[in-house]
């Protein structure tokens, strides 16, 4: 699916192709949350790295949060860049060179109509902020951590994407 995004502000542009468009999975970390989640969670699409075009690229800014390992509490800097827009702030898109193919638009900031899911995985729930209430449907997962399933393998379960 060929999808376009920009920020708020109209600074930036973007688009890219995409085999996981659908919207399923809510992050609750706390990087999501602060960083782009106006519910405590925020979605990421799947798309293809090497189909992105970007206009405004003047305007971007990239952030890589700062993590704590949870067994030695040592500090480090995250590997996953977050582009957004340095005029108004919009959380745009997450490339991590660890998977130097995929790129993670955040679906906040897609212009394209989303294919609703059927069913979502609520993900990264041992992080939520506690004001926040969960609204899980009947066939959604939950998990505390990362799930199991990725992106592309949640599409190719239920049939759904190109």
């Amino acid at each position: 699916m060929h999808l376009k995004g920009s920020c708020h502000c109209g600074s930036v542009h973007f688009s890219l192709e995409s085999a996981q468009p659908y919207p399923f999975n809510l992050c609750y970390c706390s990087i999501c949350r602060k960083t782009a989640g106006g519910g405590g969670y925020a979605i990421n699409l799947g798309g293809d790295y090497q189909t992105l075009k970007v206009e405004g690229l003047e305007h971007v800014k990239v952030y890589q949060a700062m993590m704590t390992d949870d067994d030695t509490g040592e500090r480090r800097q995250s590997s996953a860049q977050r582009h957004f827009c340095r005029e108004c702030g919009s959380a745009l898109w997450l490339w991590d060179p660890n998977w130097p193919e995929l790129v993670h638009p955040l679906a906040s900031a897609i212009d394209t109509p989303l294919p609703v899911p059927p069913e979502r995985t609520h993900l990264m729930l041992g992080s939520k902020a506690p004001w926040v209430e969960v609204q899980a449907g009947a066939n959604d997962k939950l998990c505390d951590q990362y799930p199991q399933e990725s992106l592309a393998e949640w599409h190719t379960r239920l049939g759904l994407g190109s």
